[in-house]
This record gives structure tokens, C-alpha cells and sequence, in this order.
């Protein structure tokens, strides 16, 4: 009984973590989150515009790093809200999440 206990355990996933991201911008009429846990998909993740022009999304997350962006009315924007970033295939930057296991 207790070998099973331990299989199990090395075979588990880790658990999603919840993030949140916001981004300020009260003219904005449209912005989207998209980055590698999203396979860059337009259409997943669309952020919300609260009454102080604050667009929010959150998402569950594996642990794990990710590259991501917001697109904000058709133009890439980063996150000024986090200083890591990295250089994409593009020639531009990503912004970089590392998401840790609990």
C-alpha cells in the first residue's frame, strides 16, 4: 500500500497556480493576454476594463516560466509592471513569468 502511495506521488502533476495580471490603460479599447501558456492565442485570454481604465485577466498557470505580452488595440505592449524581460525570435522583448511550485 505505502509503494503505491509513493507512485502516485511521483506521477502527480503539479498544481496550477493563480495569476493575475493587470494593465493600466483607460483609452484602450480592447486588450488581450497572450504568451507561451496561451500558445499565443488571441482569442483565450481577453482581458476586462474595470471603472479605473485597469484591464484584468487571471489565469491558472502550471509552475514553470513563460514569455507573454499584451496586445493592446492591435499593438504588442509590455508589462510595466514587471522588469524581467528577454529577447524573442523577432527581434523585440518578452516579458518573462516564472511561476513556482508551492
Amino acid at each position: 500500500m505505502k509503494k503505491e502511495k509513493n507512485k502516485q506521488k511521483l506521477t502527480e502533476r503539479p498544481k496550477r497556480r493563480r495569476m493575475t495580471f493587470s494593465f493600466e490603460s483607460p483609452e484602450a479599447q480592447g486588450v488581450v493576454l497572450m504568451g507561451d501558456f496561451n500558445n499565443w492565442n488571441v482569442k483565450v485570454h481577453p482581458m476586462k476594463k474595470d471603472k479605473n481604465g485597469v484591464w484584468r485577466k487571471i489565469v491558472m498557470v502550471y509552475p514553470g516560466r513563460y514569455e507573454y505580452k499584451f496586445l493592446v488595440d492591435g499593438h504588442w505592449q509590455l508589462d510595466p509592471q514587471n522588469e524581467d524581460c528577454c529577447m524573442n525570435s523577432f527581434g523585440s522583448r518578452n516579458n518573462v513569468l516564472v511561476v513556482a511550485a508551492k
